[in-house]
């Protein structure tokens, strides 16, 4: 153990770096390394509604299993040591410095001769290992910008208590387990595209642009010498413009990291707007994370109770029926819902079918009220852009002929 501290060097940053203040054209802006909203909610979450999970994700980091990582290094990779590779340690130490981070460090080489570097966790020192010719095929940024991005893996890791790997540990054992719940697998999916953004903003953060950064993504990916970051910008755009949200397991495409960076970088007042979009898409009941389940029961309640005040004098067989979804409907004040939030732009088109079931439920719980209730799910539909979903639904399910579909349509916007 002695032995192998003896290998390695502390770096000490020499200021305060989670508020890094850059020049970019001549102006000053204020940038800050902070984990990602989405990152905070799972947190929230876990610890609000997973407590037994979450106080079991405290036992992490014992010293056997920080020896066993270091043996493991030891026996598979090749050490990098200072005399040998002086500029790589250059740049580790400068790279620590910006992003804030003071603690032992080793860096290893890999055996694998695919580019690219990752870090191996253990709380309290860093242990860096690069993949392939990476090292032989960056400029001095861009290899600042490399070790940003890996750094930032280990801030974020150290942040908060370790919150933020105490939440990736709970939810990389609950997909250890074969009958893991798709919201365990989204939710994990998620909060992996984001902290591979967080490690981008720290990989601008040492390089000190966005460029360099952009440019390791792109030599990763191609495995080229020589790129244009600011070419593969404007390729981005032209994707971006035709994509639909991130398809990614466990990283953005590079084209919308690229982009998110750049927006971050340029203090973009869209980019929540942004990320919104393009990481998690519109609220889809086929692919909802944790606290989107948590989002859409809130919203099914206060729809449901929207939907009621377009019902006049609902009677007793319906209040029932609601009551068998939420016990305690009606006792207390409901919130209505703002049908924008379930605007075209917001859900797809299963959760809008799904808005639609819920009013065939109340529909056909009372069928002295069914017409009445049918003109009101007509005008709810139009108001969210789901009528041609209604009138199938009404075909498909309830067997209306077309003529009927479509009459009810015309009393709905006449009613309107």
């Amino acid at each position: 153990m002695l032995r192998y501290l003896n290998q390695r060097i502390v770096f000490v940053p020499t200021h305060q770096p989670l508020r890094v203040f850059m020049t970019t054209d001549g102006n000053e802006r204020q940038r800050a390394l902070d984990p990602l909203a989405y990152q905070q909610s799972v947190i929230d979450h876990l610890k609000r509604e997973e407590p037994h999970a979450w106080e079991w994700s405290s036992s992490a980091g014992s010293d056997r299993e920080a020896d066993e990582v270091r043996d493991s290094m030891l026996r598979d990779t090749y050490r990098i040591e200072q005399t040998g590779h002086p500029q790589v340690f250059e740049a580790c130490r400068t790279a620590m410095t910006r992003v804030g981070i003071e603690a032992p460090v080793t860096l290893y080489q890999a055996t694998d001769g695919s580019m690219n570097a990752s870090l191996v966790y253990v709380p309290g020192e860093v242990h860096l290992v690069f993949f392939g010719p990476i090292l032989e095929k960056l400029n001095p940024a861009e290899l600042l910008a490399l070790m940003g991005h890996e750094l930032a893996h280990y801030l974020l890791w150290s942040m908060a208590e370790r919150d933020h790997y105490r939440a990736s540990r709970v939810l990389d054992h609950a997909l250890s387990y074969s009958d893991a719940k798709p919201s365990h697998r989204e939710t994990a999916r998620l909060l992996s595209l984001h902290t591979e953004l967080f490690a981008d903003r720290g990989a601008a953060l040492a390089a000190g642009a966005p460029g360099p950064a952009i440019a390791v993504l792109v030599k990763v990916m191609t495995g080229l010498s020589n790129v244009d970051p600011d070419a593969y910008l404007r390729q981005a755009a032209e994707i971006e413009a035709k994509s639909d949200k991130s398809q990614g397991l466990s990283h953005p495409e590079i084209y919308l990291r690229a982009r998110a960076l750049q927006l971050w970088w340029d203090g973009d007042p869209g980019l929540d707007a942004w990320l919104r979009k393009h990481l998690h898409g519109p609220l889809s009941i086929e692919a909802l994370d944790l606290m989107g389940q948590s989002k859409l029961t809130q919203m099914t309640r206060a729809f449901l109770a929207r939907f009621l005040t377009e019902i006049e004098e609902p009677g007793a067989e319906i209040v029932t029926q609601l009551r068998a979804v939420f016990a305690d409907f009606g006792r207390q004040e409901e919130r209505l819902l703002d049908l924008a939030e379930i605007g075209v732009e917001w859900i797809d088109d299963a959760t809008r079918d799904y808005f639609v079931a819920l009013m065939f439920d109340v529909a056909m719980a009372d069928p002295d009220a069914t017409d009445a209730v049918m003109l009101a799910a007509a005008k709810t539909a139009a108001e969210i852009g789901a009528t041609e979903r209604l009138t199938g639904a009404l075909r498909r399910d309830l067997k209306w002929t077309k003529t009927r579909s479509d009459r009810l349509v015309t009393q709905a916007a006449k009613a309107v």
